[in-house]
């Protein structure tokens, strides 16, 4: 097994996987870790020929959150401030790529592991998986991890997360709102993939301006979020794709995408 924290692989359809790789450590999100990860994403930000990216994840965590015993190590608020500046641009680079990011969760999310999930624009998971914000249970409320919880879920639900620490199984979780698919752990794999054929047969500019759109408008108010939709499906639809999407459907025949 590669020494590297996170792994990178692309197939021929654009399918970029990151795969965290620090198992004995539950893939702790230290600050090496961070920067691994942070590096992959942008990578994956410069490359054109992408198209979806599943985030994995090797052992049996796919992500236990920021290590404590690293973070009891160096008791300085300006470390503090910077670890999770750090983990913040990183969660922020996943919601500013152009294209989707699924998660793919083998085993148990917490913390910030639970936060990975969450700001991931999708997210599978196995029947197995589990998801907690337990920073409470160690006398530190998940504040960063509340920023996309509670943008997934229901307040209700993500305050009791927040405040008990407690785990909820993967049914919960997408009953919930954190995740599209639950799939038992011998079919995980293919939940994951179903999810992948369906998005890289779209075209990568309506992927791409759709993703931005949504998250923008979600901070909107109404109005402001209908001018802004109603100007990103104008531009759209002046893409060559989308041109050639309208004559297919007036034609009645299959698009032939770029």
């Amino acid at each position: 097994m590669s020494d590297s924290l996170v792994l990178m692989t692309q197939d021929a359809r654009g399918v970029v996987r990151i795969t965290l790789n620090d198992p004995q450590r539950f893939n702790a999100l230290s600050s090496e870790m961070l920067t691994d990860l942070q590096a992959a994403l942008d990578a994956v930000a410069k490359n054109g020929q992408a198209r979806v990216v599943v985030l994995a994840a090797e052992g049996k965590a796919f992500c236990a959150g920021h290590n404590l015993k690293d973070m009891a190590a160096h008791s300085k608020l300006a470390y503090y401030q910077q670890l999770f500046a750090q983990c913040s641009r990183m969660m922020l680079s996943i919601q500013k790529l152009p294209v989707p990011v699924i998660a793919r969760v083998q085993g148990i999310a917490t913390a910030a592991g639970c936060q990975l999930v969450a700001q991931c624009d999708l997210a599978v998971a196995s029947s197995e998986a589990r998801f907690a914000t337990s920073g409470i249970q160690y006398g530190l409320f998940c504040s960063t991890p509340s920023v996309p919880l509670v943008r997934n879920m229901p307040i209700k639900q993500s305050m009791e997360m927040l405040l008990t620490g407690d785990f909820i199984d993967a049914q919960t979780a997408m009953h919930y709102g954190l995740l599209n698919r639950v799939a038992n752990p011998d079919e995980l794999e293919a939940a994951v993939e179903a999810l992948v054929a369906a998005i890289v047969t779209k075209p990568r500019i309506a992927i791409q301006m759709g993703k931005e759109l949504v998250y923008r408008q979600r901070e909107m108010g109404l109005e402001p979020a209908y001018q802004l939709a109603g100007q990103t499906m104008a531009i759209n639809m002046m893409d060559t794709d989308a041109q050639e999407g309208a004559q297919a459907f007036a034609q009645k025949r299959k698009p032939q995408w770029r």
